[in-house]
């Protein structure tokens, strides 16, 4: 690992060598990829040299034990065991900048939100993950914009689908997806009973046209009057548009815009997402064969978190969280629950390499 991490620490310097090299400069195209490149790197260095000066540290303090001087003994004595667990600490966060980045970390996303068991209270339950992940994404200076939408009668959702544009937006929400349990007592519940009702998020990362390749002679594409709000052109053009993939009948639906080149775009973006998450599931299904049930191999079979609103409670079950704040997690709070997820998931991942 070291002789790897020197390597590193070479190609940074050369680049910052290069960064200011005026023929580089004047090419923006190459001058943007060292910029870039030199920002991954900036995440290692740093920590590479100060676990460097550690060791250092160490090796001298472990020198001082032999000093005539019972002061400085006792002093290096001290220093030993706090550098040792620093050392410990920096070595461990290494091999985590070390391990291969997923490539979809990087991409905006489509999130699905869909009512499951429950009935009415799930539409509802499905308008409040909506308002919790719009809340997170307002936090994080992102945009999310909705795709498209099935109200619910009794207010809320049946369906939401929505694009989640930020830069590592995909690292942030992968750990989503999955059946979402929620626990409280209903407006309409006259007796006071608590009722569970189930909602399900489905992630994807945003498809590109190098990540998918969609023949236009395997696409149907149907228009049709909206359903939905939008204004009188809304619901008096056939401007909803309709996409089934026909080798793999995947659909995709948008009638959120007045335009139905628009709308058609929206559709086919969402398409191409379905199709990749397919293809993505199925090559995690393979590679996670023997590892079923950790965080990260994509499974939306099984429950992954409970909200307990009578005990004000959040539980995710992947990792044994638990959190009395439900209210401010409900606002988008959620930061904490994603790092915990990402940090048990590294410590996975650590432990197979």
């Amino acid at each position: 690992m070291i002789q790897k991490l020197k390597g590193i620490e070479e190609r940074f310097i050369k680049i910052e060598h290069l960064l200011s090299d005026p023929a580089v400069m004047a090419d923006q195209k190459k001058y943007q990829g060292y910029l870039k490149e030199h920002g991954e790197l900036n995440k290692i260095v740093p920590v590479f040299r100060e676990y460097e000066g550690a060791e250092g540290e160490l090796k001298e303090a472990k020198e001082l034990l032999k000093d005539s001087d019972p002061d400085i003994r006792a002093m290096a004595k001290e220093e030993i065991p706090v550098l040792e667990s620093r050392i410990s600490q920096l070595h461990e966060q290494l091999n985590i900048l070390l391990m291969p980045k997923d490539p979809r970390d990087e991409k905006n996303v489509i999130l699905e939100i869909r009512a499951g068991t429950g009935g009415e209270e799930a539409g509802i339950f499905t308008g409040d993950l909506f308002r919790m992940y719009s809340r997170y994404v307002e936090s994080k200076h992102w945009k999310i914009e909705i795709i498209e939408k099935n109200d619910s009668a009794a207010g809320g959702f049946k369906e939401v689908v929505s694009m989640v544009q930020g830069k590592g937006a995909y690292s942030q929400f992968k750990y989503e997806s999955g059946i979402h349990r929620v626990q409280r007592v209903p407006e309409t519940e006259t007796q006071g009973r608590v009722h569970t009702s189930a909602v399900t998020v489905a992630v994807l990362p945003e498809a590109e046209d190098v990540d998918i390749d969609i023949n236009p002679a395997d696409l149907k594409v149907d228009v049709f009057r909206s359903s939905g709000p939008g204004g009188q052109s809304v619901n008096t053009t056939d401007s909803a548009v309709r996409i089934t993939h026909i080798p793999t009948g995947v659909v995709a639906t948008c009638q959120d815009e007045k335009s139905q080149h628009k709308n058609k775009a929206k559709a086919l973006n969402v398409l191409k997402s379905r199709l990749l998450d397919a293809k993505i599931q199925e090559e995690e299904a393979k590679r996670a064969a023997d590892r079923k049930g950790q965080v990260g191999t994509g499974d939306r079979s099984g429950r992954i978190r409970t909200y307990n609103f009578p005990q004000g409670r959040m539980t995710d079950h992947r990792i044994g969280l638990t959190l009395y704040r439900l209210d401010s997690i409900m606002e988008g709070d959620i930061q904490e629950i994603i790092d915990a997820l990402r940090a048990h998931n590294q410590a996975l991942a650590l432990k197979h390499n």
